[in-house]
């Protein structure tokens, strides 16, 4: 039986990793910008997660919708 290990090629990086992206962070967008892009990160991900929540909302209410309309026939002429 072969044992299958996860291949860990992509993880998350370790301290000295974390360092080294926030230097060469500080080095590109200086000081100052990186507050004000890390409010428009900060923006997106809010507006992301309430388009996302206001999307489930509406699937839900419409499966609720469809669960409490009264069944008609379908062989029901009109009168």
């Amino acid at each position: 039986m072969s044992s299958l290990k996860p291949v860990l090629l992509l993880s998350m990086p370790g301290g000295s990793e974390w360092i080294f992206i926030v230097i060469i962070a500080l080095l590109l967008f200086g000081g100052k910008k990186i507050p004000e892009l890390m409010r428009g990160l900060g923006r997106g991900i809010r507006e992301f997660n309430d388009a996302k929540s206001n999307v489930r909302n509406e699937i839900e209410d419409g499966m609720r919708e469809k669960d409490t309309l009264p069944k008609q026939p379908q062989n029901q002429q009109p009168s």
